[in-house]
């Protein structure tokens, strides 16, 4: 069988993060890959490896794949996808011309998961608020019964809103657990809540019962400010909520009148916009973990993508079906 012909498509500043040595080893021992990273496909080198590819090979950086790219890529067959979703550069037309489409969403989803359970773990403990009692009391014991007295994971309640792969792998997370887990997402059957061992509510119910809320919802027109004002409201005194997920499914105005006033707590990798203006005060609150988008792929995760996408190439190298495939029907409810 001929080996697949493939053209790196990304941002030439990502490619030594995504192939390493050890990982372009690997993709070349089951494919041809070409000289050039495109990363604008109106350039002459680019074109001509572009007119002989059969998979393209792409990551963050990856210009979109209109039709007149197509056009300049006869061969085309395949799309794999060494990073989260394909939104930004599959179009429409490589649907409707048939190739087929990969992602590492499945290996991206694992440090987001992490680093959520991480955070649900520390916001149940009261860490932001044991950390300034400590700093105010410098070389004294601080008064843990007197002054944290309701911390701690045992029976709390956490929130999933989105049974997505990064809300359901929270769940598995989750398991080992003193905790009960409430899940809202319209496509989950209480049939499939009941296979993953949690409790498929409403929003709301979620929103008023929880100590934690955690947002694993895609970003579609039907989830902007998913979490208002009136379910900021819901939530209990001194709960927390998560977002992982991206800026526009919160209500940020009406999250920061509630952080101000000190009632709920926030973990926040994801805002809007997504750089904060340098004035803005959710970078001093006291009651706010603020992160740079940062729970994704970060470092050494960043292999774990690659490595995956290197196993989809050489499942089509070998010809066989890709193991994580990306359907058009799937992003209509998904990220």
């Amino acid at each position: 069988m001929p080996r697949p012909r493939v053209l790196v498509a990304m941002d030439p500043a990502v490619v030594p993060h995504i192939l390493t040595p050890r990982t372009r080893a690997a993709l070349e021992a089951v494919a041809d890959v070409c000289t050039p990273v495109a990363d604008d496909f109106g350039r002459a080198d680019v074109r001509a490896a572009l007119l002989r590819a059969e998979v393209l090979f792409t990551c963050w950086g990856c210009p979109p794949l209109d039709e007149a790219v197509l056009a300049a890529a006869p061969q085309l067959r395949a799309v794999v996808h060494a990073a989260g979703t394909v939104r930004h550069h599959v179009t429409e037309a490589c649907w409707a011309r048939g190739i087929a489409v990969t992602s590492a969403v499945d290996a991206n989803s694992v440090p987001v998961a992490e680093f959520t359970v991480a955070a649900i773990l520390m916001s149940n403990k009261g860490v932001l608020r044991a950390r300034d009692l400590y700093r105010a009391r410098r070389g004294e014991q601080v008064d843990w019964r007197g002054e944290l007295p309701h911390v701690g994971n045992y029976r709390r309640t956490v929130g999933i809103v989105g049974a997505s792969r990064i809300g359901r792998r929270v769940i598995e997370l989750l398991r080992p657990y003193d905790l009960t887990v409430l899940v809202h997402d319209p496509y989950l059957s209480a049939a499939d809540a009941a296979g993953l061992g949690v409790h498929a509510v409403g929003l709301d119910e979620l929103c008023a019962a929880s100590d934690v809320v955690t947002v694993h919802a895609p970003e579609l027109p039907e989830t902007f400010h998913l979490i208002g004002q009136a379910r900021l409201k819901l939530m209990r005194d001194g709960a927390t909520l998560v977002n992982t997920a991206r800026g526009s499914l919160v209500d940020q105005n009406a999250l920061l009148a509630e952080l101000v006033t000190g009632r709920l707590q926030a973990v926040l990798d994801t805002t809007t916009p997504e750089i904060l203006p340098a004035d803005s005060p959710l970078y001093e609150l006291p009651n706010v973990l603020l992160t740079p988008h940062f729970a994704g792929s970060m470092g050494t995760e960043v292999q774990r993508m690659a490595d995956a996408a290197v196993a989809e190439v050489a499942r089509y190298a070998a010809g066989l079906p890709f193991a994580h495939p990306v359907r058009p029907e799937q992003l209509a409810h998904s990220a």
